[in-house]
């Protein structure tokens, strides 16, 4: 198939893709699904793919975990609206070291890199906070394996104790959406099925009052 063609067929593949997962019957979002996550879905700021936050030398050494959370300990959250006038930008993680200024993803792709970096089973996830709300925004965090034991790492939090916890006791607390694993291969979570159905049925609902209002209306 020629580049026309290939281009031709790429958002009807795009739609077939998303009308399977709107099909697909969620039953726990963090399962993992058997499809590639494209890299547009992850958000604007995901423009240079996911080889690039391994580039470079770091100026940060860190030999543990622990090191890993102090050094976040010295670090700000602050968008990137303020910083850099952009809805989603993601900084480098050398970029971050300079500044120690940043939001979720910055602080996520940081610590990815340097867990991945200390050998350990570590995933960049992308999805959602619950319950809805001011926090039922798009999230970053990591996940990492130690053993048999699954772990969630928010590196925006500064309590030590809360910043990392089992997954078995903060699953229902987040819908993750979209992971990169330490070789960096792109995979899906159901929690973005769920998202698709939710909107299909938010757009659904709202189109079937726009009729009832017109009807009333008439």
């Amino acid at each position: 198939m020629n580049r026309g063609a290939a281009g031709l067929f790429g958002p009807v593949r795009r739609a077939l893709h998303q009308l399977r997962l709107r099909l697909f019957p969620v039953r726990d979002p963090w399962q993992r699904l058997p499809y590639e996550a494209p890299l547009d879905v992850y958000g604007d700021g995901a423009r240079h793919g996911f080889d690039w936050v391994f580039e470079g030398d770091s100026m940060i050494a860190v030999s543990s975990v622990d090191d890993i959370l102090d050094w976040l300990g010295t670090c700000q959250y602050e968008s990137d609206a303020s910083l850099f006038r952009e809805e989603d930008y993601w900084q480098h993680p050398h970029t971050f070291e300079q500044l120690r200024r940043g939001d979720c993803e910055d602080f996520a792709l940081w610590t990815w890199r340097k867990l991945v970096g200390l050998g350990i089973d570590a995933d960049l996830v992308i999805g959602r906070r619950v319950p809805p709300g001011s926090e039922n925004s798009r999230h970053a965090w990591i996940l990492f394996r130690d053993g048999d034991d699954e772990f969630l790492f928010e590196p925006v939090v500064r309590d030590r104790h809360e910043a990392i916890r089992r997954l078995a006791t903060v699953r229902s607390e987040y819908i993750p959406e979209f992971g990169v694993a330490r070789d960096r291969s792109r995979f899906l979570f159901a929690g973005y099925a769920y998202f698709l159905q939710n909107r299909h049925l938010g757009r659904a609902a709202s189109s079937t009052g726009e009729r009832v209002e017109s009807r009333g209306a008439a």
